[in-house]
């Protein structure tokens, strides 16, 4: 690629569509990734505990509460995108082993070599298939599973469905945890049905997202937490409520209300991830 400064907007091929690197003109060392002009990952090289989407931050919280500060965890991320939160998790507990699906070997290696992460043994990244890499990972193997596969805009079928829920419990240790980012627009079918398939392999849960998201008033990101034990609701929701996009959290009464109605998935009436409304990535350049 040859030497470049971070005024350099980088553009390439990738398996799955046009990968753009943008430099954050507010934090010099700092790049978003997007895919065919959907916002992917935003990585702050010199610090990677700067996260700078809302959601990302919502999971990092629950990576920071759902086990003692600085305490390693083993962790499975499906989907790398620029590797926001393993390179967070590297650096908020170190000693951590973690594991990082990603379908696109050649995003892989535009990001390792335009925004390599720090050289560590214990970081793996593997290309591969997120359900395919579930299905021969070892049972009782890992203390967090983190979900955050997109295919464009839209998660596909294969990881929507009760089946693929039950692959995570299985590779989750009894105290683990599920993290996903969740994607829905009004009236929230897809998440209503998401949270009802989740509980049914994963039975506590939780849901953070904003209130107008949560209220169906606009498309956005829900970041649904759920094991076998309660989640911490409320750190969870001092967190959420100080963010700089205040948040709120559903649980119990609350959370039961919102599936109310809504039905299991399985494999064969699973289908893609509500697609974005048309425009909403449009960003001027």
């Amino acid at each position: 690629m040859g030497r470049r400064r971070d005024t350099d907007r980088i553009a390439e091929r990738v398996d799955t569509g046009l990968a753009e690197l943008m430099p954050d003109a507010d934090r010099p060392g700092s790049w978003t990734l997007s895919l065919d002009g959907a916002p992917q990952s935003h990585v702050d090289l010199t610090d990677p505990t700067h996260l700078e989407f809302e959601y990302v931050r919502r999971l990092a919280a629950a990576l920071d509460l759902v086990a003692p500060a600085g305490a390693p965890l083993r962790v499975l991320h499906l989907g790398g995108g620029a590797l926001t939160l393993p390179r967070y998790v590297a650096a908020t507990r170190p000693g951590s082993t973690q594991r990082v699906v990603e379908v696109d070997g050649a995003l892989v290696e535009l990001v390792r070599r335009a925004l390599p992460w720090p050289a560590d043994f214990r970081l793996k990244v593997r290309v591969g298939d997120a359900r395919a890499v579930l299905a021969t990972t070892r049972e009782d193997s890992y203390d967090v599973v983190v979900a955050d596969v997109f295919a464009g805009a839209r998660t596909p079928a294969r990881l929507t469905s009760v089946e693929y829920a039950a692959e995570v419990a299985r590779v989750l240790r009894p105290a683990g945890w599920y993290l996903a980012n969740l994607a829905d627009g009004p009236p929230l079918r897809y998440a209503r049905g998401q949270v009802a398939t989740v509980r049914a392999a994963l039975p506590r849960a939780c849901l953070i997202a904003d209130a107008g998201v949560l209220r169906g008033r606009r498309y956005g990101n829900l970041v649904l937490v759920a094991g076998r034990h309660e989640p911490p609701v409320p750190a969870l929701a001092r967190r959420a409520a100080g963010d700089w996009f205040p948040g709120r959290v559903l649980a119990d009464a609350e959370l039961d209300r919102f599936v109310a109605g809504a039905t299991v998935v399985h494999d064969e009436a699973a289908t893609d991830s509500t697609p974005p409304p048309p425009g909403i990535f449009s960003v001027r350049r």
